[in-house]
């Protein structure tokens, strides 16, 4: 039973701009440490930060059907398995929003412009 779903989509020049234009506070304000380190990391760093901040928007809208008290932009931390599936990791009050029996499940696709994410939670 799908319990909410959410979608988002972002140009990668947006999050470079607000690198460029707010440097660290903007990076810790939105991002986690461990994806600090693996975005910062990789040659195309903002396509890297432009997807976590897609599917950490996804997930807001996903869970919102659930309750909208929580959300902080570091209680989402985005992950990739070791093959390459994206992954969530909810902390605080979002973490008790996905009770137990609920699955989140979250895919991020790209392009040289643009990022997307698609959320999904469910009852399993």
């Amino acid at each position: 039973m799908i319990l909410g779903i959410g979608i988002d989509i972002i140009e990668i020049e947006r999050i470079k701009d607000s690198v460029e234009r707010f440097g660290d506070a903007f990076l810790n304000k939105i991002f986690t440490k461990t994806e600090l380190d693996y975005s910062l990391s990789k040659k195309n760093k903002y396509q890297h930060l432009a997807a976590r901040f897609a599917a950490k928007e996804a997930i807001a809208k996903a869970l919102y059907s659930v309750g909208d008290e929580g959300f902080e932009w570091k209680n989402v931390e985005i992950y990739n398995e070791l093959n390459g599936l994206p992954k969530a990791k909810l902390f605080g009050k979002l973490k008790e929003l996905v009770a137990e029996g609920n699955e989140l499940k979250i895919t991020m696709s790209h392009s040289n412009h643009y990022v997307t994410c698609f959320a999904i939670l469910y009852k399993k």
